[in-house]
């Protein structure tokens, strides 16, 4: 090993300690950590190793206390934002935010003012008793998963960036069975009619459209063309970063007016009058979850609209790539996971394969059929004569 310059690295005695404490330094800052060893051969192989990693990037020891949750969280953000990832969203505040990082925070006691957990406390085990007392409050596995997955990743980036030697592993719950929610014609109607008058145009181009809620929510004036009663999303808007074009539905059109602000959708107040009309339409409730009086609410979901726009277009006889160009799906297998069958499809689908074959089947073998069973028309079998 080449002779390293003076003051950047070397042994010392701490009173009261046997062991010796390795001294180096890491861009620019002076590093302090025991070796944990009273031997000078074995604690300048530590030292080395030390300085090497160092060098390389590599975090010690040390680095956890002064690593916190907020670190990688901003790590996660950071990485979201170069990489232009659409799951990143902007709160009311101009903050961004990441659907199942707010759990995130409040475990382990982040806000703008405090940094939260040191590195060293979030472990394997922090990751288990995180979704335990998730699950314990009623959430889903999916939900819990989607925050965990965030937390993998933030480990992961810190181990990328240098922050953390190893990474614990975050192991994930088993997934939900994938929702199957949709709703009729005859049960829309009924939901759209307890719905406030300003959120009846973006439901309704949920509904028939199959458009996701934040592509729908992006959508402004000049994107829309009344007169050849169609939308164009720009692929910065979208989930897969393509642009298309939305086709608007006749009963849509009497319901879009401008109003003051550029955007053509209205979502003031959105969850709550959603969760107040399903349960007036009998497609949810609201159960008590505490003396508080506060509230639970189980059924019907937005996301839902998606799903039923797609088996209803399925119904309609649009071909399945025309569907998915206009839902927004770029791969089959997860359209597949959105057309919903149900009893009345496979009840549907038995009738036409009746009516088919009778269309299909020989004249002649059907008069023959029809000819057996007319009553009277069974020849008696021939009777055998009896010789003297």
């Amino acid at each position: 090993m080449p002779k390293r310059e003076r003051g950047t690295g070397g042994l010392f005695h701490m009173k009261g300690s046997p062991n010796w404490y390795a001294q180096y330094y890491k861009d620019g800052r002076v590093c302090r950590v025991t070796t944990k060893t009273p031997i000078k051969e074995k604690a300048q192989a530590i030292l080395r190793n030390l300085m090497s990693d160092a060098d390389h990037g590599k975090a010690f020891v040390g680095d956890l206390k002064k690593v916190h949750y907020g670190d990688l969280r901003a790590g996660l953000l950071h990485s979201y934002v170069f990489k232009g990832n659409k799951s990143l969203l902007v709160d009311g505040d101009g903050e961004n935010f990441i659907n199942g990082l707010k759990a995130l925070d409040e475990c382990f006691d982040w806000s703008t003012n405090d940094p939260g957990w040191p590195l060293s406390r979030i472990t394997t085990d922090t990751a288990y008793e995180f979704a335990e007392k998730r699950l314990a409050a009623g959430v889903t596995n999916s939900t819990v998963n989607n925050s965990l997955a965030l937390l993998r990743r933030m480990l992961r980036i810190a181990h990328e960036d240098g922050k953390l030697d190893s990474v614990p592993r975050v192991r994930l719950l088993k997934a939900n069975v994938a929702r199957r929610g949709f709703v009729k014609r005859e049960e829309f109607n009924k939901l759209i009619g307890h719905l406030p008058k300003h959120l009846r145009p973006l439901i309704t181009f949920l509904y028939c459209c199959g458009v996701r809620l934040g592509e729908a929510l992006q959508i402004e004036w000049s994107q829309v063309d009344l007169k050849e009663a169609m939308i164009t999303l720009h692929d910065e808007q979208t989930k897969t970063g393509e642009a298309r074009i939305i086709p608007l539905p006749d009963e849509l059109l009497p319901l879009l007016k401008k109003p003051g602000n550029s955007k053509v959708f209205e979502d003031t107040g959105l969850r709550k009058s959603w969760a107040k009309a399903c349960v007036a339409a009998g497609l949810g409730v609201q159960e008590p979850v505490d003396k508080a009086g506060n509230r639970r609410y189980t059924g019907l979901i937005i996301h839902d609209l998606r799903r039923s726009a797609i088996k209803n277009l399925l119904k309609s006889g649009v071909p399945e790539k025309v569907a998915m160009s206009i839902s927004g799906h770029k791969t089959r297998a997860v359209f597949d996971r959105y057309h919903i069958v149900d009893q009345s499809d496979l009840v549907e689908a038995m009738q036409k394969l009746a009516r088919n074959v009778a269309e299909n089947a020989p004249k002649n073998l059907i008069r023959r059929s029809e000819k057996t069973l007319t009553k009277g028309s069974l020849r008696k079998p021939p009777q055998r004569r009896l010789t003297a």
